[in-house]
């Protein structure tokens, strides 16, 4: 995993204050990787809030770890259930990713 514990911290500070609750955040994508370089950070945070506050959710999340982590380019990826949520980057992420 190419991120450090800063980084790493900071990734779930800034979650578990956008989603409060259970939150859960798995990191994926080529900064999961040891021998890639570069890359942006992907991440997939599992949180049951309801459907219409996710996104103010994400972008609250993203904008923290902007500020914590410089301008760096962040995809995060949110879903409620993801043993049944079909998209391929929530499967991806499920297989190759970790849990931060």
């Amino acid at each position: 995993m190419r991120l450090s514990e800063k980084s790493v911290n900071a990734v779930k500070d800034a979650v578990r204050s956008a989603f409060p609750g259970q939150a859960r955040v798995i990191l994926f994508g080529s900064r999961f990787f040891d021998d890639r370089r570069g890359g942006d950070i992907d991440l997939l945070v599992i949180s049951d809030l309801p459907q219409g506050t996710r996104e103010a959710a994400k972008i609250k999340a993203i904008v923290k770890m902007q500020m914590a982590l410089g301008d760096q380019k962040i995809d995060v990826v949110v879903t409620a259930d993801p043993a049944r949520d079909s998209r391929p980057v929530v499967k991806e992420a499920l297989l190759n990713g970790v849990e931060l």
